[in-house]
C-alpha cells in the first residue's frame, strides 16, 4: 500500500474538511450551505464512479476507449459553456467546437512529436487537463463577448452606421475579450513553483517520482495547457463573431437566456 495515497478511511474522515466553509456559508446566510454540500456529496459520486469506470476502459478498451472517453469529456465541455453563456447564439456548436480544437490540436501535437505515450493510462488523465483548459477559455471568451454585445451594442451600432464592416466595428472588444480570457493561463505559467506546486507534479511527487522528472511533466503540461486554452480562445472568439452578426452585418438581437 502507498502510504502517500489517503486510504477510504481518510478519504471518509476528509469530509470534515467541507464542514468549515458549510459553517460559514450559513453562519453569513449566505444560502450556499446547502450548494456546497451537495456539491460535495456529488464530487465524492461522480469520482467513484469515474474511477470504476476508467478501470475498464484501462483493462480491456486501450487507445479506443480513450478516444471515446475524451470525445465525451469535450461534449460535456460545450454543454457547460454553453450553458454559462445563455443568450449567445449558437452557443453549443460554438463552445463543443471550440473545446475539440483546442483539445485536439494540443493532443495531435503531444502525440506526433512523442512527448507523451499513445496510452489510455496516459491519454486520458493529460487529455482531461487540455480539455479543462479549453474549456475554461471557452467560457471567458463566450460570456464576455456575449456581454459586451449587451453593454456596449450603441457603441458597435454606431460603427456599422459610419460604414465600418461588422469585423472591425467589433475588433476592441474581440481583442479586450481575448486578453481577458488568456490572462489566466499566462498568469499561471508565469508563476508555477514560485506560488504552488501544480496537481501533476504534486501527484507525482506523492507517488514517490523524483522531483526533476516531476519538473519535466510539468512543463509539459503547462505549456499544452497554454496552448489548449489560447486555440480554444481563437476558435470560439471567431465563431462567436460570426454568429453575432447576420449577412448583411448587423448585430443580431440577443435573447436572454436563462444560466443553467
Amino acid at each position: 500500500m502507498n502510504t502517500a495515497v489517503p486510504s477510504w478511511a481518510g478519504v471518509a474522515a476528509s469530509i470534515a474538511l467541507v464542514l468549515p466553509a458549510i459553517a460559514v456559508a450559513w453562519h453569513r446566510r449566505l444560502h450556499l450551505a446547502r450548494d456546497i454540500a451537495v456539491a460535495a456529496a456529488r464530487a465524492g459520486v461522480q469520482l467513484a464512479a469515474v474511477g470504476a469506470i476508467l478501470l475498464l476502459v484501462l483493462q480491456h478498451t486501450g487507445v479506443a476507449g480513450a478516444a471515446g472517453w475524451l470525445a465525451l469529456m469535450v461534449i460535456t465541455a460545450g454543454r457547460v459553456c454553453a450553458g454559462r453563456s445563455a443568450g449567445m447564439p449558437r452557443a453549443l456548436p460554438i463552445a463543443t467546437t471550440a473545446a475539440a480544437v483546442g483539445s485536439a490540436a494540443t493532443l495531435g501535437v503531444l502525440l506526433a512529436l512523442g512527448i507523451i505515450a499513445p496510452q489510455a493510462r496516459v491519454v486520458i488523465p493529460v487529455g482531461g487537463m487540455v480539455v479543462s483548459g479549453a474549456m475554461q477559455a471557452t467560457s471567458l471568451v463566450l460570456v464576455r463577448l456575449r456581454d459586451e454585445a449587451r453593454t456596449a451594442r450603441p457603441a458597435i451600432e454606431a460603427r456599422l452606421a459610419l460604414g465600418l464592416p461588422a469585423v472591425e466595428a467589433f475588433a476592441p472588444h474581440l481583442r479586450s475579450t481575448l486578453r481577458t480570457a488568456l490572462i489566466p493561463a499566462v498568469d499561471a505559467t508565469r508563476t508555477v513553483g514560485l506560488i504552488s506546486l501544480p496537481g501533476a507534479m504534486t501527484g507525482l511527487i506523492l507517488a514517490g517520482v523524483d522531483p526533476f522528472t516531476a519538473i519535466r511533466y510539468q512543463i509539459v503540461v503547462m505549456y499544452m495547457m497554454l496552448s489548449a486554452a489560447a486555440l480554444a480562445a481563437l476558435t470560439a472568439s471567431h465563431l462567436a463573431e460570426r454568429a453575432l452578426f447576420d449577412d448583411v452585418h448587423r448585430l443580431r438581437p440577443l435573447t436572454a437566456g436563462i444560466r443553467r
